[in-house]
């Protein structure tokens, strides 16, 4: 994957994002690399925390008074401290809210060396028991403040973590909780299909945009004779108000269940919340409809732009991206 063709010189072009590391690492993670290359218009502001958590949560404090961060990006330990700063869009990764636990269970007392070069010039720090408690005082604050910021926060959660397991934690304080095809650790694929579309719903209100909608209909068809969908879906949803509309027999409605699971696993973030059961399209309002079967469910009286997949126009999805790429987002 050549990371520069994914790059989004618009997306948050102005801003500041303050990207707060996990736990042993600092600034120069290359997680930071990656969102300064993705994201060239905007500063992103990425410190070294004090191993105390009195002292970095003081650090960030001060920080996010002086800067004032369009968007907070936290990672494990960094989106522990995320959370509490209150105010402020945050995007938390793999939350470490119960980092005491997850050090004991590791075996992390003791010398642990830092995995990225410091600041500070430091490559080592110890861990005791006494540190383990600090920081269960500093975590004992989080959701302190989740009523007032709950439109503010999203979790960002890896089916694949070995390491934390907060999911269930954080969606009883906030509805908005994700799952992504990951492990703990962020990576450059996780950063481009898992934390740019959240990046970019988060920029898009603060920009008031409203991008056109685009609806695909999910069929047996599509599903089992199309490649490509997760890529089109991804490539599409960066332009457009993409949404996944699904119909399921009334006297069947377990399958409902089906659709959600299968659109998390195969399309990922991108369509998260955006999923509709709806045996009427002809009823759906919005801009266009992807339809391999739009004899099926009142496809054909759409009143937007259909277009029909599979036909001699779009038999790929490579027909489908090339006729909106020509469109430029309208």
């Amino acid at each position: 994957m050549e990371l520069y063709e994914y790059a989004r010189p618009h997306l948050m072009a102005g801003k500041k994002i303050l990207y707060l590391h996990g736990f042993a690492s600092s600034g120069e993670t290359g997680s930071v690399s990656t969102l300064r290359l993705l994201l060239p218009g905007a500063t992103v502001l990425a410190p070294d925390l004090p191993v105390e958590p009195a002292d970095a949560m003081g650090l960030l404090l001060s920080l996010v008074a002086s800067e004032r961060p369009d968007l907070i990006v936290g990672t494990s330990m960094g989106g522990m401290y995320a959370e509490m700063l209150t105010g402020f869009d945050r995007i938390l990764v793999n939350p470490a809210f119960q980092l005491a636990d997850t050090i004991l269970k590791n075996n992390g007392l003791g010398r642990r060396e830092f995995h990225n070069k410091r600041a500070d010039g430091e490559t080592s720090f110890l861990v005791t028991k006494s540190l383990l408690e600090h920081f269960r005082e500093v975590s004992s604050h989080c959701f302190e403040h989740a009523s007032v910021d709950s439109g503010k926060v999203f979790g960002l959660f890896g089916i694949h973590d070995n390491l934390v397991h907060t999911f269930d934690l954080f969606r009883e304080h906030y509805p908005q909780a994700i799952h992504f095809d990951g492990e703990h650790h962020l990576n450059d694929s996780v950063i481009v299909h898992s934390l740019l579309p959240v990046i970019q719903w988060i920029d898009d209100r603060q920009e008031g945009i409203s991008r056109p909608v685009l609806f695909i209909s999910l069929s047996d068809r599509l599903v089992n004779h199309s490649s490509g969908i997760a890529k089109a879906v991804a490539a599409l949803a960066a332009s457009y108000d993409l949404h996944i509309v699904a119909g399921v027999d009334y006297n069947d409605p377990e399958k409902c269940n089906d659709v959600f699971n299968w659109c998390e696993a195969n399309l990922g973030v991108p369509v998260w919340n955006k999923v509709m059961i709806n045996n009427h399209k002809n009823l759906l309002l919005a801009d266009y409809l992807i339809d391999a079967e739009p004899d099926e469910n009142g496809g054909r009286d759409f009143m937007g732009t259909l277009i029909h997949f599979g036909s001699d126009s779009f038999k790929t999805w490579e027909d489908v991206l090339t006729f909106f790429s020509r469109l430029g987002g309208q």
